[in-house]
């Protein structure tokens, strides 16, 4: 068996070209590193596993982690909102975000069949950090996203592991994120392109105040001919054998996407819930219509307000007014759109299971694209 298993978080990212550098033009201004842990106190952990197995099985899957506060994460949660914009996929733990409009401990994104492992695998991790209730107990209902790999990846196999939800979560820090095939984005598909994980910021300034806004998105999702990059119809021009190659995908938009914005602006849950609807938007500047078989589905989460979320019986907290709003919901749409790109510029040619091939999208040919239509950014 020949076996890669990496933890992905910091200089992969210089690895890989990004949008930007092949001249895609996008709308605002990005922060230092132009991802989501440009917002103060986010850091991302990521568990690639690759592994070719004697028995002809492919394992083309992983783990990402988000967490609002960092290590902080474990004992102060943080005010979010979430939006289905179709629901064909899963999202733990929204019930009672709704319910108490409170993120508590991180978001976790990998395959659909290995929620249950993950999802357990961060309450234990969550209990072995010590500290817990008088019960001796911590109460936890995790928030795990997933998009399915099963093309690529022998997702039957269960090949996530409790050791590699663990793993993702101690290795995040702040700084670069690794994109294209890493972590939950290791065996994805969009556009019938490979893709993966991709990440995005904005400098914001609303209500006379300065403030941050990031995307990271496991992009699984959508149709060749739909897509559209930078306003340019990419998808009907590029010829057929630049496709990924994939059973069923021409029936119809079946795969999905993981959409996570964070933002340092004071925001309350129901805003929080408002910017995570926005997100959609940014998702059909890519030629998205969100299809009957895709679950498109998106989480907002403000790292502000921490004084107001340590649990005392009386709590006060800001928030922007609702009128000062539309910077914030403008950044969501450019960051989700960038980090979508970004995702599909990383990731590599990738073989996986039952001899399946996803093909990267051509650099060379998107760029001549974007001269021809105009739409090329010089640097």
């Amino acid at each position: 068996m020949f076996a890669i298993i990496l933890a992905a978080t910091l200089a992969a990212t210089a690895a890989h070209e990004r949008a930007r550098d092949l001249g895609v033009p996008f709308d605002g201004q990005p922060g230092p590193l132009n991802a989501i842990t440009d917002v103060a106190g986010v850091t991302v952990g990521q568990v690639t596993l690759i592994e070719d197995h004697a028995d002809g099985n492919k394992v083309r899957t992983g783990v990402t982690a988000i967490l609002p506060r960092g290590r902080d994460s474990l004992n102060t949660p943080a005010f979010a909102g979430w939006f289905a914009l179709n629901g064909n996929g899963e999202m733990t733990g929204t019930a009672w975000l709704d319910e108490s409009g409170q993120l508590e401990g991180p978001v976790m994104l990998t395959n659909t069949h290995s929620v249950g492992v993950v999802r357990d695998a961060t309450i234990a991790w969550r209990v072995a950090q010590g500290g817990a209730d008088a019960s001796g107990y911590w109460w936890s209902l995790p928030v795990v996203a997933e998009t399915w790999d099963g093309d690529l990846n022998d997702i039957n196999g269960f090949h996530v592991k409790p050791e590699h939800a663990k793993q993702a979560l101690d290795s995040a820090t702040s700084g670069p994120v690794a994109e294209g095939n890493v972590g939950g984005g290791t065996g994805m598909i969009c556009h019938e392109f490979k893709c993966g994980i991709g990440t995005a910021s904005r400098r914001v300034t609303a209500a006379g105040h300065d403030y941050t806004l990031g995307a990271l998105v496991q992009a699984n999702y959508g149709l060749r001919e739909s897509l559209r990059i930078a306003g340019v119809p990419v998808g009907q021009f590029l010829p057929v054998q630049q496709l990924a190659i994939a059973p069923d995908r021409s029936k119809g938009d079946t795969g999905s996407i993981i959409i996570v914005i964070a933002t340092d602006a004071p925001l309350l849950p129901q805003q929080l819930k408002r910017l995570a609807k926005r997100a959609g938007m940014g998702l059909a500047r890519m030629g998205s219509f969100a299809g009957n078989g895709s679950g498109d589905i998106f989480i907002a989460f403000s790292t502000a307000n921490t004084d107001a979320l340590k649990g005392k019986p009386l709590e006060q907290a800001s928030f922007i007014g609702n009128d000062y709003l539309d910077p914030l919901f403008a950044a969501t749409v450019q960051a989700t759109e960038e980090a979508i790109v970004n995702a599909m510029v990383a990731a590599r040619d990738m073989s996986g299971q039952s001899g399946i091939v996803a093909k990267a999208l051509p650099h060379d040919q998107l760029v001549r694209l974007l001269k021809q239509f105009h739409r090329y950014a010089r640097k």
